[in-house]
């Protein structure tokens, strides 16, 4: 079993950045691929970033694309977002995943491909 813990959300202006944290403990860290995702209230939960194992390569959504960042550290056990050019938009629990790919290069971009699920973090956006 892998646990995750985001943290780092808060109330924010538009045009503000945030960065957010998550830590993983249980299992190998650099053995999962990580993914954040987000849940804006009535919607689906959404796609935001993944990185792969090594933190090589990274995938995004499009509405992101150009204004969040994933990154990691394998040896902190640790996933970040970090957040810029805030917009109201962006306003939603973001939650962060872990998922064991079948390459080491593999990014995921589907919640069915994840096995382990954090708690979320609330992020809201002010106009």
């Amino acid at each position: 079993q892998m646990h995750l813990v985001e943290s780092g959300g808060g109330l924010v202006q538009a045009g503000d950045s945030l960065r957010l944290s998550c830590a993983a403990s249980g299992r190998t860290f650099s053995s999962y691929a990580m993914g954040w995702f987000r849940q804006a209230p009535g919607k689906e939960r959404a796609f935001v970033a993944t990185i792969n194992r090594s933190g090589g390569n990274t995938d995004y959504a499009d509405s992101v694309k150009g204004r969040f960042t994933i990154t990691r550290d394998n040896a902190k056990d640790t996933v970040y977002l970090q957040m810029n050019s805030l917009k109201p938009d962006d306003t939603a629990v973001y939650y962060c995943a872990a998922g064991r790919s079948a390459l080491a290069t593999m990014v995921l971009r589907w919640g069915s491909e994840y096995d382990y699920w954090g708690q979320g973090t609330q992020v809201t956006v002010s106009s």
